[in-house]
């Protein structure tokens, strides 16, 4: 008798967090791994977290501009597919620091790096095995009003501001006030 093998949910990327989970603000990026400013601002999230983490957690989105990163849609579903190893944070990281240097077959080395021994992962970015995920995103990110990159939300609120520590920190902080009053009036 044949038995069906069970498929494991896909875990996306709107459902990946660093950070408190139950921090009362959460900060979401729409990006590209190909993106110099993209990298640049990492750097802030990876300041703004270590600073503010209890406040604060971080959801990275994928928006990879196609018509100017050719390799940064590949990019954005080896993250996806490092996800279901638990790994997306170290393939993110891994991405931005090789951001010039992210051909399909040189992507399987980077998750190598960030710890992701899995030999599929190859044949997954062939196959465009998370292409979808990545659609979602950018879908998503059209329809709240995402144009360009790095774009960041405060809960759910779109930053407008200059893209600094400061700026971000002083927001979060806003933010996070406001949910605690809002939690006290309940």
């Amino acid at each position: 008798m044949a038995t069906i093998k069970e498929i494991p949910p896909v875990i996306e990327t709107k459902d990946v967090f660093v950070g408190d989970k139950k921090a009362p603000v959460t900060l979401m990026e729409f990006g590209d791994y190909e993106s110099e400013e993209c990298a640049k601002v990492n750097e802030i999230v990876k300041k703004i977290l270590d600073e503010h983490k209890n406040i604060v957690r971080f959801n990275f989105r994928h928006f990879p501009l196609t018509k100017i990163h050719q390799r940064s849609q590949k990019a954005a579903e080896a993250a996806v597919s490092a996800a279901q190893d638990g790994k997306f944070w170290e393939m993110h990281n891994a991405l931005f620091a090789n951001r010039r240097n992210l051909g399909t077959t040189t992507l399987k080395l980077h998750a190598k790096d960030a710890g992701i021994n899995r030999k599929e992962m190859l044949e997954e970015l062939m196959n465009g095995t998370y292409g979808q995920n990545v659609h979602e995103d950018i879908a998503y990110g059209k329809k709240i009003g995402v144009t360009d990159i790095p774009v960041f939300f405060i809960n759910g609120t779109k930053y407008t501001g200059k893209i600094t520590f400061e700026g971000l920190s002083k927001e979060i902080i806003a933010a996070s006030k406001k949910a605690k009053t809002a939690k006290k009036g309940k």
